[in-house]
């Protein structure tokens, strides 16, 4: 990673009170603000005489869960003119892997276009038939690497520079805290939509602190960008502490209990047991056919911090074992300070494999893509430890921490 270009960042970065680091709380009378709270409360001033576009979903919401796309076609003080939509669309009709295709929205008329699985070029493409001088972006975020949000926010910068156009990020909070990174960082050569950039498994930043980060870091050549951050949030706060509802930001994230434990809990993707999708609690319910209550014991012998296994039977919905009772683990976390989601992830994989003999990798290795490297798999392949496997990332992890820590803004 390379730090040569924070002046040309800053010189790209309007120098407003919006995208200046936020005082704290008591700057709002103790009330956490969204950047898009403070870019309306500001009367769009940011936003004065540009053709406006937003990249957003259904979480892009005002905090009496009114969408912000609603909100703005409805005000005179803003020319909103375009949508577009990401994984699981901008009104959120699709499922995971998919996106709702370019249509016109019935409530507001705009134009929607669709993003999804679009980078570079042909996405510049979109930005310039949309005819926008603008594309703005709010999308809550997770916290993990692989929720593919963030990935957008990377191609849609990139697009934007490509297409000459200006570039706004209105910031939310990382609902899982931004204390610090955890888990391995990307190798480039796994570079995929699930991971474009070597940045850690658990990031630890929000979408603004990362828009920061990749134009500085990642792209040939920086977007113009500006950022409205959020006042009245600190790095240690969990998303219980906002005030803000929580709207699911993909159909298998109902909760905020699933952001806390899914940067390490979705690597059994890249496995033959279900990840708990197709039931009530995604990512917290991990199972298959043939695992019984030696699971849950083998790993709450682990002692991990801040979590407890419980045996667990359960018969999901959709996608694997669909209509089949499977045993398993549901996931406890009891002190959300002490829990490191991607060292429990990895505890899981190597347990798994301890006590079922039926544990596979899907053929394809996606573990790899979603890890990073081939690094897990293999460790754990030839009998490694979960601290094992977690010890032989923290050279790379202590690297990226070292870059991070230039990008965060708040306190």
């Amino acid at each position: 990673m390379k730090l040569s270009r924070r002046g040309l960042l800053a010189a790209t970065t309007a120098a407003v009170s919006l995208t200046a680091p936020p005082a704290g709380a008591a700057a709002d009378g103790g009330r956490l603000r969204t950047g898009f709270e403070r870019l309306a409360a500001d009367g769009y001033g940011l936003l004065d005489g540009q053709r406006v576009g937003i990249v957003t979903n259904p979480t892009g919401v005002t905090r009496d869960v009114r969408h912000i796309v609603d909100v703005m076609h409805a005000d005179d003080r803003v020319d909103l003119t375009a949508v577009f939509g990401p994984e699981h669309g901008f009104r959120g009709t699709a499922q995971a892997g998919g996106s709702e295709g370019r249509y016109d929205d019935p409530a507001t008329g705009l134009p929607v276009y669709d993003t999804y699985l679009k980078s570079g070029r042909p996405l510049a493409d979109v930005f310039t038939a949309s005819g926008v001088d603008t594309v703005v972006f709010d999308i809550q975020d997770v916290g993990a690497r692989f929720y593919t949000y963030i990935w957008t926010l990377y191609d849609c910068m990139e697009a934007a520079g490509l297409a000459g156009k200006r570039f706004v990020v209105l910031d939310r909070p990382n609902p899982v805290t931004g204390r610090t990174a955890q888990g391995p960082v990307l190798h480039k050569e796994f570079a995929t939509f699930v991971g474009r950039q070597p940045i850690a498994q658990a990031h630890g930043m929000t979408a603004a602190e990362l828009a920061r980060l990749f134009n500085e870091e990642f792209l040939t050549t920086p977007v113009p960008l500006d950022t409205v951050l959020v006042s009245g949030w600190k790095r240690s706060e969990f998303y219980d502490a906002s005030g803000l509802p929580w709207v699911p930001p993909s159909p298998n994230m109902p909760t905020p209990d699933t952001a806390l434990v899914y940067a390490g809990t979705c690597l059994f993707e890249g496995t033959n047991l279900s990840e708990g999708r197709g039931t009530t609690r995604p990512f917290e319910l991990l199972g298959a056919d043939g695992i019984d209550g030696r699971w849950a014991r083998e790993a709450e012998q682990l002692g991990l911090p801040g979590v407890h296994f419980r045996e667990a039977y359960f018969a999901p919905t959709f996608s694997k074992f669909q209509g089949k009772t499977v045993g398993g683990v549901q996931i406890h976390v009891h002190d959300r300070a002490a829990y490191d989601p991607v060292r429990t992830g990895v505890a899981l994989l190597v347990t798994a494999k301890k006590v079922w003999s039926g544990f596979t990798w899907r053929s394809d290795n996606w573990i790899d893509k979603l890890t990073g490297s081939a690094r897990v798999r293999t460790m754990i392949d030839a009998g490694a430890t979960a601290d094992e496997v977690v010890a032989a990332w923290q050279d790379e992890l202590a690297a990226f921490r070292r870059v991070r820590k230039e990008y965060l803004v708040y306190r």
